[in-house]
């Protein structure tokens, strides 16, 4: 049984799994594993070269990698000195970078050789005073200082913080989250429990570890709860399906879009997939006809999850040998229960709870929650009310617990004084046999206020055109629902994790 996740630090939580069994691997990259020792001496190896550099308990020490083995043992690291993991996104250009490094106040940032140029240009005028790369963690990730120093004990409490993830910036300037140590392993121990991961599965990091998901879900996850962790640097789903066969992967969590690609892959076979037990998916809810469609090519089901940043990662899924049920009214997925000790409720605008079926913004509570935003109070008290977080999504909860998104709030159409959540409308688009992805937004109409269109790319292969799509959706949906305009498109616009960009789909009327 697993001591309260309260109770201890994250460097605590590995020092456990250590000691339980040194010699188990803990990480696996290519040809190469490591064990929980080796991964531990290369951990500390780091932490002590950080220390040299001036790292303190509190500092932000910035991981701006791919999924390679550095990533896990910077956070190690980072924590065995009671320092905060600030996980940045490797495909922000300097510009974007500057902003993010000025404002968390980073001292340091381990980057990959080829980034550094652009570290340091990002860092200019920054509290940034060194930079480290991986490749001079040498192969055995021990290079960067001596393995067998031993450190000072890190006076880090559980409730100080341990993790920092930058929103994504899609409703505003980009905010850094602060998990604590409790935080982190609240979501760690809830979620491997629920999952019924044990130590020996197998994880595979699709979603890339600088995300919540991929931080929470899946580094720190493996970590603590003693799981080896797959790594195969950046997406490529080729190399998914390859190492899934090659480890016996056991478990993964990715957005939806990553399974979309494994799923067109000619590689993609339930005989490719046998070994996977748990599959989950985060950062976007599923269309059930999604769901179905990866299930007859992957032999696996998928289950929803939903959490976010500022929840650090899962706090409601779709429990394990259950299916999600279906919203009567809109026809999505649920996402699913919340997990044990997290509370959810839907409220209208002025903050009164809203009874089963109705729609208004999801609330919710729990040992996962964030501390808060760093250097800003105004907008922290905003989001933490009362001890409920604003998600600022639209959804509503059946008599049973199941929670259904309907979309962001800000992403609600009002077309001619009739509301269209884009979710139900993009859900019976990828209903079509040919459509791979969709994606619904308003445009600004004088006569209707707002006019729905939509944006679709294809499954590989396939052709139609606009007219039959619109006719598809014709014949599922409201008229005041149905696409006045759709447009077929090589790719829709993602961010780095995977989630669908309404945002830069949007545009004035000419």
């Amino acid at each position: 049984m697993s001591r309260p996740a309260r109770s201890r630090t994250l460097a605590a939580a590995w020092a456990e799994r250590l000691a339980g069994a040194p010699d188990a691997v803990a990480l696996s990259y290519g040809e190469r594993r490591w064990t929980r020792a080796e991964l531990d001496r290369a951990a500390t190896a780091l932490a002590g070269s950080l220390a040299d550099r001036g790292v303190r308990e509190g500092d932000r020490v910035g991981i701006r990698l791919q999924n390679v083995p550095a990533f896990p043992v910077a956070l190690l690291a980072s924590w065995k000195l009671g320092a905060v993991a600030l996980v940045l996104n490797p495909m922000y250009t300097a510009r974007e970078l500057h902003v993010l490094l000025a404002d968390s106040g980073a001292v340091g940032v381990l980057c990959a050789a080829g980034d550094r140029a652009r570290v340091v240009e990002a860092g200019d005028g920054s509290a940034l005073r060194w930079t480290l790369t991986a490749e001079e963690l040498g192969d055995d990730l021990t290079a960067a200082g001596e393995a067998d120093r031993v450190l000072p004990p890190a006076g880090a409490d559980p409730g100080d913080p341990a993790l920092m993830i930058y929103t994504s910036g899609t409703t505003g300037p980009p905010k850094g989250a602060l998990s604590s140590h409790a935080n982190v392993l609240a979501t760690v121990e809830t979620y491997a429990d629920w999952l019924g991961l044990v130590e020996g599965d197998v994880s595979l990091a699709i979603a890339p570890l600088f995300h919540t998901t991929g931080a929470v879900a899946g580094a720190a996850l493996a970590l603590v709860r003693g799981l080896d962790l797959v790594l195969i640097g950046r997406f490529e789903p080729g190399a998914a399906l390859a190492a899934i066969r090659e480890h016996q992967v056991t478990f993964t969590v990715g957005a939806i879009t990553a399974f979309s690609a494994l799923g067109q892959h000619p590689d993609a076979s339930p005989e490719t997939c046998a070994s996977l037990r748990v599959v989950a998916s985060g950062g976007a809810p599923i269309a059930p006809a999604t769901v179905a469609q990866l299930e007859e090519r992957l032999g696996c089901y998928i289950h929803n999850v939903y959490g976010m940043t500022e929840t650090t990662s899962a706090v409601v899924a779709v429990p394990t040998g259950r299916r999600a049920p279906v919203d009567p009214v809109t026809g999505s997925l649920s996402v699913g229960v919340c997990l044990p000790g997290v509370g959810a409720r839907v409220v209208d605008p002025e903050g009164r709870e809203l009874g089963p079926g109705e729609i208004g913004e999801l609330e919710l509570r729990g040992p996962s929650m964030m501390l808060g935003y760093h250097d800003r109070p105004a907008e922290t008290a905003e989001t933490l009310r009362e001890g409920w977080l604003r998600t600022g999504d639209g959804g509503s909860i059946d008599a049973d617990g199941w929670i259904y998104l309907a979309d962001r709030l800000k992403d609600q159409i009002n077309a001619s004084g009739f509301k269209v959540w884009p979710r139900e409308v993009e859900d019976v688009l990828c209903e079509h046999p040919a459509v791979l992805e969709a994606a619904v937004v308003g445009r600004p109409d004088e006569y209707r206020g707002e006019t729905v269109v939509a944006f679709v790319a294809l499954a590989s292969g396939e052709t139609v055109g606009p007219a039959e799509l619109v006719e598809h959706a014709r014949r599922r949906l409201a008229a005041y629902k149905v696409p006045r305009e759709i447009t077929v498109v090589e790719q829709l616009p993602k961010t780095a994790t995977g989630k669908i960009q309404r945002r830069e789909l949007r545009v004035d009327p000419a």
